[in-house]
């Protein structure tokens, strides 16, 4: 059995390495600085807000949303039939304040892959 962190190292890996954006690194830098600001924007101004923040930018912001989306999907936090906005804006507090709690887990993993893999350091933002 796998832990958390490992689960989410497998799916967000399975995200971002076909995220190659044809060699295009300003396309790769869009996505990865989405990816460093997204948890701070979560933070301060809530998941539901960030969410709707991100999925009604650029391609690439959209992108990290739908990636998201999908991890967390397939990490069981989402049903098949649920979209991560609209499960944000209407689950109770209890629930709103995990997965958010999870949505940050995930980002974690995404911020990694986005130095790592797409080569985005976090002062090109």
């Amino acid at each position: 059995m796998q832990t958390r962190e490992q689960r989410y190292a497998t799916e967000v890996y399975q995200c971002v390495h076909v995220r190659t954006y044809d060699g295009n690194q300003e396309k790769k830098n869009k996505y990865g600085a989405i990816a460093h600001k997204l948890p701070i924007l979560i933070r301060t101004a809530g998941l539901a807000q960030a969410l709707a923040f991100a999925a009604t930018r650029s391609d690439e912001q959209k992108d990290l949303y739908e990636d998201l989306q999908t991890v967390l999907l397939m990490t069981g936090w989402l049903a098949p039939d649920q979209e991560l906005l609209e499960r944000s804006r209407q689950v109770d507090i209890s629930e709103y304040m995990l997965l958010t709690e999870q949505s940050l887990a995930a980002l974690l993993w995404f911020k990694r892959y986005a130095q790592s893999i797409l080569d985005v350091d976090n002062a090109e933002e």
